[in-house]
């Protein structure tokens, strides 16, 4: 099993990176936000799911462990395969999807092709206790921003700038139309 690949990207296509190895082309494929922080390196590391079935053999990369951790969890839901998994954590980082799940709100898995709310309620009831070990302050700081994320990508960014936009905007702010205007005034400074 491969866990980890480190080398040069040879080229990004479609959701998916080459990465030469010592002259070996692996095809790793992205979320949509690894794609976005990736697009215009050299140089990469990823840490690797090596998917295995009958007729499939594929590699999923991920910038953190905490990425894989949580696409591990989601691909062990039946009905979640990896390209369900691959869209949720393109619309959401661990620590929201762990919210969500926490708090019950299926929202943010339902925005994804293919997932329905009985996929969602199932996902919520099987992973309820395994994300449970959030702290009590982690829960209330973390802020649900799919919806401000989707706003922004029709706006034209990518899902890479509006992630990284709202990291900036203050926990206290909640609604979404001023966490928005807030990532949008980051963006404008760069």
């Amino acid at each position: 099993m491969i866990a980890h690949l480190k080398g040069k990207i040879e080229y990004l296509k479609n959701g998916y990176a080459v990465v030469d190895v010592s002259g070996v082309g692996y095809k790793v494929f992205l979320s949509a936000y690894t794609f976005g922080k990736v697009a215009g390196l050299a140089e990469i590391a990823f840490f690797i799911h090596t998917y295995v079935r009958e007729d499939t053999l594929a590699l999923y990369g991920f910038l953190t462990s905490e990425e894989l951790d949580m696409f591990e969890l989601l691909i062990s839901i039946s009905g979640i395969g990896p390209k369900a998994a691959m869209g949720i954590l393109s619309i959401a980082t661990p620590k929201t999807i762990r919210t969500a799940i926490l708090n019950e709100d299926p929202s943010i898995l339902t925005k994804v092709s293919g997932i329905g709310k009985k996929t969602a309620a199932r996902v919520i009831l099987e992973l309820k206790n395994k994300v449970a070990d959030l702290s009590v302050g982690e829960k209330e700081e973390a802020v649900i921003d799919s919806d401000a994320i989707e706003a922004m990508t029709t706006m034209g960014y990518t899902v890479s700038e509006a992630r990284d936009a709202l990291k900036l905007v203050p926990s206290d702010i909640k609604d979404v139309g001023a966490r928005i205007k807030e990532a949008l005034k980051s963006l404008g400074r760069k």
